[in-house]
């Protein structure tokens, strides 16, 4: 089946379950990426540990993205692995492209606010960043695209992991709470950035026609 938009042929949309599981395959496969890294360091004696962010080197820029993906140990990797799995399985449920898009701006986000503000001499990398990023997008996506079933999920989200927001609070040694604050900032402005497209009566509004092929 394909759908047509001004004589050109696109695929259909997936289904619900087709979607689930590209969810699924994506972030898990990405929490599994994580811990392979994690035992990659483990055996070269911390060596990726080298890739997290200095902060206001101007070389260290380019080790913004990488050091999301880096952690200091698997206990560290750990605390992050489940809520990873489960914010960024809802996230990705709305499309793999807008996943990615939302991840790329929040790891941007998250990794400059450190480099910008954390303290001098520090080294940071992990993917709480991206936690609370993923977290920020589901809270205010519904509000943002006016869209009650994700309303439901970002309510349901802030009662089950509300508690992460005093992680952007200076209350713990050794933990990123720069990270956590720029993190959620970038997931907030993700839900701005990539908001659903709709027609002028208010509907979502992927096609312009739907010709069924």
């Amino acid at each position: 089946m394909a759908y047509e938009r001004q004589g050109v042929s696109l695929p259909a949309p997936m289904s619900r379950g087709e979607r689930a599981r590209s969810a699924a395959l994506l972030t898990g496969g990405w929490v599994a990426l994580l811990w392979v890294l994690e035992g990659i360091d483990a055996v070269s004696g911390h060596a990726l540990d080298t890739f997290g962010i200095s902060p206001r080197e101007f070389g260290e820029l380019r080790d913004v993205v990488p050091a999301a993906f880096l952690h200091f140990g698997f206990d560290h990797l750990a605390a992050n692995s489940l809520p990873l799995l489960v914010l960024g399985f809802l996230t990705a449920l709305s499309g793999i492209r807008r996943f990615l898009a939302v991840v790329t701006l929040t790891i941007l986000v998250s990794g400059l606010g450190v480099w910008l503000t954390a303290p001098a001499h520090s080294l940071t990398a992990g993917a709480s960043g991206v936690v609370f990023g993923l977290f920020g997008y589901l809270l205010v996506r519904g509000f943002v695209d006016r869209r009650i079933s994700d309303v439901v999920v970002g309510l349901l989200v802030g009662a089950v992991y509300g508690s992460i927001l005093w992680g952007v609070l200076p209350t713990a040694t050794g933990v990123s709470w720069q990270g956590h604050l720029f993190g959620l900032l970038g997931g907030v402005a993700a839900a701005f950035a990539f908001r659903r497209p709709r027609d002028a009566r208010g509907n979502d509004s992927p096609w312009v026609t739907t010709v069924r092929g």
